[in-house]
């Protein structure tokens, strides 16, 4: 990194699924077939020679329609998805909430899967510990602490699932699409943490769907289409073009 600020660095990333071009039914036949030499694949590319630079701090916003890449994205970023080409370089600690119940088991309770979900994101036993009563209140799932989570709705699950991720502060919190689950009164509660983390210089990346909550809270972003940068800049400028482009769609569709 050129940048001493820098802190995520992408240079022409690109990922790549080869897809079979017919379906085929057991996995003995795929053996054949490309014994054989006779599976052919179709290319799809989640996102070609993507470029981005992201500076200490910033709050870095990603907006597209599904299937543009956005969380292909941040699986890459997060070290989650190995690109089929391109140079990533990574500054400091990340702390990814890429998906509801990412790293929970829906057999385990509440209390023991903020053991396994703090721990998968590097926390010892006795900082737990430390961070146990804060967790369960800001979580806010009363009784249902010590159920198993597949009792548990969505929103809870993305309560649960927020607290652990937020209770400690990351250098890099990396967010898909986790506002737009839950009542309203949680998500404020949210985005109060995540104002006070921004204000301590915490560098943030959020997928949302929701263009006004990347207008209201990104100081930067990009439009993502067809897994390529349609448009890098100041994020309501970035989201201005988006939902002209939308409206544009819809009216022609």
């Amino acid at each position: 990194m050129e940048n001493s600020q820098t802190v995520i660095q992408l240079e022409d990333v690109s990922v790549r699924y080869r897809i079979p071009n017919e379906t085929i039914r057991t996995f003995k036949e795929y053996l054949i077939r490309l014994v054989q030499g006779r599976i052919k694949h179709n290319d799809f590319w989640a996102l070609r020679e993507i470029n981005i630079r992201i500076n200490k701090g910033e709050v870095f916003g990603i907006i597209g329609r599904n299937g543009a890449g956005k969380s292909t994205l941040l699986k890459v970023i997060s070290k989650v998805l190995i690109p089929y080409k391109g140079h990533l370089w990574i500054k400091g600690n990340i702390s990814p909430l890429l998906q509801l119940g990412a790293g929970f088991h829906p057999e385990l309770t509440g209390r023991e899967n903020i053991f396994l979900n703090a721990t998968l994101l590097g926390h010892s036993r006795l900082e737990i510990n430390e961070k146990m009563d804060e967790i369960i209140a800001f979580a806010d799932i009363g009784d249902f602490l010590e159920t198993p989570l597949r009792t548990y709705s969505s929103g809870m699950q993305s309560r649960l699932g927020f607290s652990v991720a937020t209770a400690w502060q990351p250098d890099i919190l990396i967010l898909d699409e986790v506002l737009a689950v839950g009542d309203s009164a949680f998500r404020n509660k949210c985005i109060n943490r995540l104002k006070k983390y921004k204000e301590r210089g915490m560098t943030i990346l959020m997928v949302s769907h929701e263009s006004n909550q990347i207008r209201t809270f990104c100081q930067r972003a990009i439009w993502l289409d067809h897994g390529e940068i349609k448009m890098d800049g100041p994020a309501a400028e970035v989201c201005e073009s988006y939902e002209n482009s939308v409206l544009k769609s819809s009216g022609n569709s």
